[in-house]
């Protein structure tokens, strides 16, 4: 049986081929992002204790009422913006459901979607399956900013909505708020939609506050943000994340996530409504991952490798000389050196290689000593 792909140019993704590498070759895996360190026990003992007490069978399609009314809590704690959590809030298997559910329920065949390269590889492929068309417009290093003006002549009658990230992976590039401003005048101006992907919105550096898409009410009104528990609470492999968006645009959303996932782990929700109850487990996640970017950055000191700023997620972007590629240099460093990182490039539109690797931080500190130690010594 002969097929036609619908995405005949992607292939397995680069964090599960450079895992793999890192597992073949014995190396320090700072390539994926996933921490390496236990999760608070308290946790662990509250998704046990829901399981004991029979919570083992589908939860409602949109989440478990308990932790949707949690978030909402969490979210006006936050962002000072009250939700509706029968309506507004939907809970998804992972931020990269989410952002598949907002994407193809939203997305036209035809429309135009704007994103910034580089940029996390879902974006692409899930407009691509919409039928939509991806508009990437390229952030520069040293600092990844957005020119609003670029952003300003790439759209056209055919744009149907705008995808930002922040922070932002891979860069750790972080928006202020006059960022969001010139968003809400363009979204507004040309009847955008807005899809902002948030899932490091805990971890964010250098006294900079998280501008949410949420805490800009005319921008909110047509914006879908999008959130991950696996970031927040360091367990990458539940799956479980969330989206806050208008009536009109959960409805979308949840037309599509009912065919999908339809309903996420139920005693992981239970055990997070209740640890959601508490803020102090979500509040210092900034100064814990502060902290271990700024030991990472203390073990490059006499490398090769020159980091670029990084103002919030776990990752850091670092850029070396040489006539490698940054894939090729990531692969030398994996097979030779026994340490796993990933090139920059794969998240362009365009391959463009600019000599960028990125480190991923959320590791202890005997990692990242390692893993210093290996730098230091090319």
């Amino acid at each position: 049986m002969e097929l036609s792909s619908r995405l005949p140019d992607v292939g397995t993704t680069i964090f599960t081929v450079m895992s793999k590498m890192a597992t073949e070759h014995n190396a320090i895996n700072l390539s994926q992002g996933f921490p390496d360190f236990p999760l608070d026990d308290t946790l662990i003992r509250l998704v046990y204790s829901h399981m004991q007490a029979g919570h083992n069978q589908y939860a409602p399609m949109p989440g478990l009422p308990e932790l949707r009314q949690a978030i909402a809590r969490m979210v006006h704690r936050t962002t000072q913006m009250r939700v509706d959590p029968e309506l507004q809030v939907t809970v998804t298997g992972g931020g990269t459901e989410a952002l598949y559910c907002a994407i193809t329920a939203l997305v036209h065949p035809g429309d135009e979607v704007i994103l910034f390269d580089p940029s996390y590889d879902s974006y692409s492929p899930s407009i691509r399956l919409a039928g939509g068309i991806p508009v990437p417009v390229s952030l520069h290093p040293p600092d990844f900013s957005i020119d609003w003006t670029e952003v300003s002549a790439r759209i056209t009658r055919r744009t149907r909505a705008i995808i930002i990230n922040s922070p932002h992976n891979p860069t750790g590039s972080v928006l202020k708020e006059s960022d969001l401003q010139a968003l809400e005048r363009l979204a507004t101006q040309h009847d955008l939609l807005v899809i902002s992907d948030e899932v490091y919105d805990r971890i964010i550096f250098d006294g900079r506050t998280h501008q949410s898409v949420l805490r800009f009410p005319v921008l909110a009104e047509r914006s879908v943000a999008v959130y991950s528990f696996g970031k927040m609470f360091h367990a990458t492999g539940w799956k479980v994340g969330f989206t806050v968006a208008p009536t009109a645009i959960t409805t979308e959303i949840r037309r599509a996530h009912q065919f999908i996932t339809f309903s996420v782990n139920t005693p992981v929700q239970w055990a997070l409504a209740d640890y959601l109850a508490e803020p102090t487990h979500y509040e210092n996640l900034a100064s814990f991952y502060e902290q271990k970017r700024n030991l990472f950055l203390e073990q490059l000191k006499g490398s090769p490798f020159v980091p670029l700023p990084c103002h919030g997620t776990y990752f850091q972007v670092c850029h070396y000389e040489g006539d490698r590629s940054d894939l090729d240099m990531a692969k030398h460093l994996t097979i030779e050196h026994r340490l796993a990182s990933i090139p920059v490039s794969v998240f362009y539109h365009n391959r463009q290689d600019r000599h960028l690797l990125r480190f991923c931080f959320a590791k202890k500190e005997s990692t990242l000593q390692a893993a210093g130690e290996i730098l230091r010594s090319l």
